[in-house]
């Protein structure tokens, strides 16, 4: 738990970072690397990784078991479903609401968010859960932090390549927990052969190992 509090901070000091880079404000209204999603709404989607954490921790601590991480994105409503799915519209019209004030406004409130973040998990006991709204169901604070983690690793190199920089490089106490985490997430979907020979045996390997 003291790593991921530790690591935390670290993704989204680089998610912020890079959505104060010039190149974001000058491609905001053009579109992303992901179809159907601008870069506004991808820059609102990042950011929301931050600045949904006081929120959640403001809110009643669940009474529910929280699930593991497996059991979350096996359920979750937005892996592998249609791009014009309510789950992923609902995710893109979020997105676009956040960055609604603009690029700075919104790296600034990113920023504002981020310098409160190491008092308020210091603050919380080391089972907190969170209850997840969008689920419905709840999680370990450790474990929705990673999820946190995984969202801003992916999302900023989404937004990296659609504005055309590049790729944040995340410190190890971030990459790597995130990916174990897809490649737990990958072999529960797939398998662990499927997942053994994508990484060791291309001429065996699958046409897809995707976690998420």
């Amino acid at each position: 738990m003291t790593a991921i509090r530790t690591a935390f901070p670290a993704a989204a000091a680089s998610a912020q970072r890079l959505l104060s880079e010039p190149a974001v404000a000058a491609a905001w209204e053009r579109p992303s690397a992901l179809a159907e999603f601008g870069v506004t709404g991808l820059a609102g989607h990042l950011a929301s990784q931050v600045l949904r954490l006081p929120e959640m921790l403001a809110a009643p601590v669940p009474d529910d078991s929280p699930r593991s991480l497996v059991e979350h994105y096996a359920d979750a409503a937005w892996v592998d479903v249609a791009i014009d799915d309510p789950a992923n519209l609902d995710v893109r019209e979020h997105g676009e609401r956040v960055a609604a004030d603009g690029p700075h406004a919104l790296a600034d409130l990113v920023a504002a968010t981020l310098a409160d973040v190491p008092d308020l998990l210091a603050a919380q006991p080391v089972d907190r859960v969170v209850h997840l709204p969008w689920g419905p169901w709840s999680l370990r604070l450790a474990d929705f932090l990673l999820t946190r983690m995984l969202e801003i690793a992916v999302h900023s190199d989404d937004l990296a390549v659609s504005v055309r920089v590049d790729t944040p490089v995340l410190p190890p106490l971030v990459i790597e927990p995130v990916l174990h985490l897809l490649t737990d997430v990958a072999a529960h979907r797939h398998g662990p052969t499927a997942v053994l020979r994508t990484l060791s045996r291309a001429e065996r390997a699958p046409d897809r190992v995707n976690a998420i």
